[in-house]
């Protein structure tokens, strides 16, 4: 385990003293690529500024997130249940991640306003697809023996979805959930971008044209740490919710 820490963080020391090193070699202006000292010397000077900025992206990821999360497994729920629903929508899901979400970015501020819901709406349709499309490859990959048991035992369709498919579809869920939290932040972001007077996306654009570009990285370094967090949240919910994984993977 020390090992597995010991050697990325050796790795990543000594990539940042090569990039100090080089920066102050080369005399690189602060405003093409600052040094990592200046970008520290940032973090400390501007942390009220990126804190705030920081909560607003947040806000916008967490409701994102939960919304994508309601919908995609509600619908793959359906999907499941009705066959005809998921002929119907599942090439539909498909086709919405066909459709860059920058590229309908301008069109969710027009129709949702400035504030928070565009941003959750962009976050919720980059979340939404890993989650629906894993919750229902889950749903069908219970074991069929369990199942047959159950309809032996004279179980209807609803007690072997809720004692058999929903805990088999778990591991699947959450496999969905991961992937998407981790990506939460671009639609989160881009939102920002297109529009926005708050949030981390908005401060990076406002740090590039006052040529700040040690805050750009500090917000970055922010945005990254709003990313790696919530994966991890996500992975302890996980444990919580399926103890029996953890204790498998234990005694492996």
């Amino acid at each position: 385990m020390t090992k597995k820490i010991l050697y990325p963080a050796v790795l990543l020391l000594m990539g940042i003293l090569v990039w100090e090193l080089a920066v102050r070699h080369m005399q690189v202006p602060h405003y093409i690529l600052p040094a990592p000292s200046q970008i520290v010397k940032t973090l400390i000077l501007r942390q009220s500024l990126l804190i705030h900025h920081s909560f607003v992206t947040l806000e916008e990821i967490i409701v994102g997130f939960a919304l994508a999360f309601v919908v995609g497994v509600g619908l793959a729920f359906l999907m499941f249940q009705f066959p005809v629903l998921e002929r119907t929508f599942y090439p539909m899901v498909i086709g919405s991640q066909t459709v860059p979400v920058f590229a309908i970015a301008p069109l969710l501020v027009l129709w949702f306003g400035y504030g928070l819901p565009s941003k959750v709406v962009m976050a919720a349709l980059i979340v939404f697809f890993p989650i629906v499309v894993n919750t229902l490859d889950g749903l069908k990959c219970a074991d069929p023996d369990a199942v047959n048991l159950l309809r032996i035992l004279k179980a209807n369709r609803w007690q072997i979805l809720w004692k058999v498919r929903v805990p088999s579809s778990l591991p699947f869920v959450f496999s969905g959930c991961k992937i998407g939290v981790s990506v939460s932040t671009i639609g989160a972001i881009i939102g920002e971008w297109v529009g926005s007077n708050e949030g981390l996306g908005y401060l990076m654009l406002h740090a590039n044209a006052q040529m700040e570009i040690s805050l750009i990285f500090a917000s970055l370094l922010y945005l990254t740490a709003l990313g790696v967090g919530l994966f991890y949240l996500v992975v302890l919910i996980e444990r919580w919710a399926m103890p029996w994984k953890k204790s498998s993977e234990i005694g492996s």
